[in-house]
């Protein structure tokens, strides 16, 4: 792992255009020789765009590995670049980013899992502190590099599921912003069975109970590549109206809609490689098995 971050750190330097292509070509050989990943990809796609053909389904797989690649070898920009040049390459739409507003008052910015979710941090974070989940890297070394990469600009509160969720009710009524990315299959517990592109999918029902509990608002933000190798869009969304109401799961409904929408607007970008559809209602059988 410390050769992998050394060679990450030597190719931060490069351009992004160059860097970027490396990475397509690198997520290109990744789409043959990954076939378990390949095969979640695929039947997650087949179950949410049907209406797609099968060439088309393989296109946007394809192109997904390529994505998730370069989102890995880009990060070493992320982490290591100068702050000058990350804002070169970061577009926030519309810009510039609304620390006013999400100071304010409690704040969840809702991030679904696109590949370039990093980069939204790395936006957040070179103006304003702020919180979010994290899961420890096995690797100890790179569990280091990326803790520091996170909290290179401001202090950021890093929580783990153990923690629970006091840490995260204390930072958001401390009016720290809570970096929240709400869309992984974690199991029955804490969450509804609610479609997302029309399949019963377990979802956590966090948003809506933590914004609940506290009166946060929910501003999503969403990061994207921007077309041309030429760096990333940083879109940050109207904060929800009325939003959870009294009915959580309608508000979690309300929520899985919304990244549906966005899913749809970079369809490759999205994180198909996670099983969204692991946990099943009592008696399905899996959406994964495989014929072979």
């Amino acid at each position: 792992m410390k050769l992998l971050l050394g060679i990450m750190w030597l190719l931060h330097w490069l351009p992004l255009p160059v860097l970027g292509r490396f990475g397509d070509a690198v997520g290109s050989l990744l789409f043959v020789v990954m076939r378990a990943r390949r095969h979640i990809t695929l039947t997650n796609l087949r179950l949410c765009m049907p209406e797609l053909s099968e060439a088309e389904r393989t296109g946007i797989a394809r192109r997904h590995f390529q994505a998730y690649s370069r989102s890995v070898w880009e990060r070493g920009i992320l982490w290591w670049a100068s702050e000058a040049r990350l804002k070169r390459l970061i577009k926030v739409e519309p810009g510039p980013v609304p620390v006013a507003e999400m100071t304010a008052r409690p704040t969840i910015l809702l991030c679904p899992h696109f590949v370039c979710l990093d980069v939204a941090g790395a936006s957040i974070a070179m103006v304003t502190s702020a919180s979010s989940m994290y899961v420890q890297q096995k690797n100890a070394a790179f569990d280091r590099v990326l803790r520091a990469g996170r909290a290179r600009f401001q202090p950021v509160k890093l929580f783990t599921r153990q923690d629970g969720i006091k840490p995260i009710l204390r930072a958001l009524r401390d009016k720290l912003p809570y970096f929240m990315l709400p869309d992984m299959d974690f199991g029955e517990k804490d969450a509804e069975f609610v479609p997302f592109f029309g399949i019963e999918a377990a979802t956590l029902t966090a948003t809506a109970r933590i914004a609940a509990t506290t009166g946060a608002q929910v501003m999503p933000v969403i990061a994207t590549f921007l077309p041309g190798y030429r760096g990333w869009r940083v879109k940050f969304y109207p904060v929800w109206d009325n939003y959870p109401g009294p009915d959580m799961v309608a508000a979690t409904r309300r929520m899985n809609a919304f990244i549906e929408e966005r899913v749809r607007e970079a369809p490759a970008e999205y994180f198909w490689t996670h099983k969204r559809f692991k946990t099943r209602p009592h008696g399905e059988a899996s959406l994964y098995q495989r014929s072979e």
